[in-house]
């Protein structure tokens, strides 16, 4: 059960979370739903099943997952992929963007519970990945926001031919994983933070400054560890914030482009 003051002690014994799955579509621009002529890209099939229907069966097979929740502006196609799935998910149109749709959902509801987070394009999304991801609430315990990372040896070793973005900390290359935890209601300051970045991304200068320019030029200049730099972000932000390594290499595949849909199809059938 979460302390109302929403302290540390959230994580002391971690229970069941809801999981959100972000699947809004980018519209008509999307060049995957372009390329193979489909009105949504979720809808696009990984070894014979829905992507999407992929990503919330392995949540509905996940113990440590109580509720699942779905943000798409095409109910229906969703339905339509989701077949008797579908009647065990909420489904929440989307705001005007991805923050915006994550802050909409933490802030519903009444008292906040932690949310899992993930995207309607993580075809290769496995139970075993949701509740390792989860299970590091136990070594996070005073953690607010937790994000899955995966090496970049570790992806490579599996996907040699895989193009991501590798981010740089110290030693270190890691790319996202799309699992994020809120476990406590310190991190939607990190959604906020999100949200203004998006409204500002074609003015750098304007995130410099919201996020604050020290943190931003410690980062940059002294290049610290993964550890370290999620340190200086969080401390920035007033929130504590952890990594966790997945070690599924599958983790880090996002389905964005023709290429990372014939990836995510290979490693099904291999």
């Amino acid at each position: 059960m979460n302390d109302p003051a929403g302290n540390a002690t959230e994580n002391a014994a971690p229970g069941p979370v809801r999981a959100l799955v972000l699947a809004a579509s980018r519209g008509p621009d999307d060049p995957l739903a372009r390329a193979f002529g489909v009105r949504h890209k979720c809808l696009l099939d990984v070894g014979g099943v829905p992507m999407l229907k992929r990503v919330v069966r392995a949540l509905m097979e996940a113990p440590s997952v109580a509720e699942i929740a779905l943000v798409i502006d095409d109910e229906a196609a969703a339905r339509e992929a989701l077949g008797p799935l579908a009647e065990n998910v909420a489904f929440l149109p989307p705001a005007e963007s991805a923050s915006a749709s994550v802050l909409a959902a933490l802030e519903r509801d009444g008292p906040f519970r932690p949310v899992l987070i993930t995207t309607g394009d993580h075809a290769l999304l496995t139970a075993e990945m949701v509740e390792d991801f989860l299970r590091a609430r136990r070594e996070c315990a005073d953690a607010d926001l937790l994000v899955a990372l995966a090496r970049r040896e570790v992806v490579e070793r599996a996907f040699p031919d895989v193009k991501r973005t590798w981010l740089s900390f110290g030693g270190e290359r890691v790319t996202s994983c799309n699992l994020f935890l809120f476990a406590t209601p310190r991190a939607l300051a990190a959604a906020r933070l999100w949200r203004r970045v998006e409204k500002d991304r074609k003015r750098p200068w304007r995130i410099a400054r919201a996020f604050g320019v020290w943190p931003l030029l410690r980062l940059l200049l002294f290049r610290p560890g993964v550890r370290a730099a999620f340190r200086i972000a969080g401390k920035r932000l007033g929130i504590a914030a952890c990594p966790v390594f997945l070690r599924q290499p599958e983790a880090a595949i996002d389905v964005d482009k023709p290429e990372d849909l014939e990836l995510a199809r290979r490693a099904i059938r291999s």
